[in-house]
């Protein structure tokens, strides 16, 4: 009897601590699609890390087709960016294939490196991406029913359709917007507080949420490893953050094998239970960090990273890990059906 009355106390304890809790998507109305490729993350949590790579998206497979050349293994997360930089949009290439991709059992992941909404397309990447945008044109942008907050609608209802289509083919997405948004390279980058990039990406999600009726968004927040190199900053997560009610999984990009542990544990904390990723990275993190950091969900390599800037056998290492599913190791799971 003694045994069962220490037992109970036990079992709540552990039913009720971080390692077991779940959340549903933050979309209330999320498809079916997107509620159980989410439930399968919260399941795997902890225990895997998937392998993922980043393709351009003038060249949607070459660095794919490289992890598995390099590896020996494709990898489980497939991605790539809605950027618009050139004279021909490639969002349908991008819908086309994302399709594809879904159907034999990758896990999609898009983002979209968004040219400033003062510009008109193509949209130069030290220009318009990296431009900046004055504090009276950020009042303008994220005030409603104004000229700049009207241009800036018009630009993302245009990615909207793509995902629509989607969303149309139950297809889930794992959606990554305003990335990065705690350094400051990006137009919408380092933009603290209540009215800063929390505000415009909670717009977004408004947007894409309550009036083109995405469900098959996962909403992942996405931001930079911290860092204090003069004019190449990344500051703390929190101060960017639009809150837990319109996130699904938090990330972080790290290059440079820049792995602190200290970034890892504010994220962790931020998280509140969420899942965590490494949303973009350089190196590959090597064992001796898995370990230290075992809740990284997922890694996705940056396109030539992926040979540039890992030691020799790293990559392999790492696919190889008896934690790591690769694509051989989820498609029968995830693939999806027309």
């Amino acid at each position: 009897m003694r045994k069962i009355v220490f037992l109970i106390p036990f079992l709540l304890l552990v039913a009720c601590s971080p390692m077991a809790q779940t959340f549903k998507p933050v979309n209330k109305n999320a498809s079916k699609e997107a509620t159980d490729l989410l439930a399968y993350l919260y399941e795997i949590n902890g225990k895997h890390i998937l392998s993922g790579q980043h393709n351009y998206n003038s060249d949607l497979n070459v660095f794919s087709d490289s992890a598995k050349a390099i590896t020996g293994k494709y990898p489980a997360l497939w991605g790539t960016d809605f950027i618009l930089w050139g004279d021909k949009d490639l969002g349908q290439n991008i819908v086309n294939e994302s399709i594809k991709k879904s159907r034999e059992g990758y896990l999609v992941t898009l983002m979209w490196h968004q040219g400033r909404p003062i510009d008109n397309p193509p949209y130069g990447w030290k220009e318009s991406v990296q431009g900046k945008l004055t504090p009276a044109q950020w009042t303008e942008l994220t005030t409603p029913g104004t000229a700049l907050n009207k241009k800036w609608m018009a630009q993302i209802d245009v990615i909207a359709g793509y995902l629509k289509q989607l969303q149309d083919a139950k297809v889930p997405v794992l959606w990554r917007p305003y990335h990065e948004m705690n350094g400051v390279w990006f137009w919408w980058g380092n933009k603290k507080g209540p009215d800063g990039v929390a505000k415009l990406y909670k717009m977004m999600y408004d947007r894409y949420t309550n009036y083109h009726h995405l469900n098959n968004l996962i909403w992942i927040w996405g931001a930079n490893s911290l860092r204090d190199i003069p004019e190449d900053e990344a500051y703390h997560y929190k101060d960017y953050y639009p809150g837990a009610n319109y996130v699904d999984i938090l990330g972080t990009d790290v290059y440079h094998f820049d792995y602190e542990q200290s970034d890892y544990n504010e994220l962790l904390a931020l998280a509140a239970g969420k899942p965590i990723a490494l949303t973009e990275n350089g190196e590959i993190p090597n064992p001796q960090v898995l370990k230290a950091q075992p809740k990284w969900l997922w890694f996705m390599t940056w396109t030539s990273w992926l040979w540039t800037d890992n030691p020799k056998g790293r990559a392999k290492e790492i696919y190889n890990l008896p934690q790591t599913l690769n694509h051989d190791d989820v498609k029968d799971r995830l693939a999806t059906k027309p």
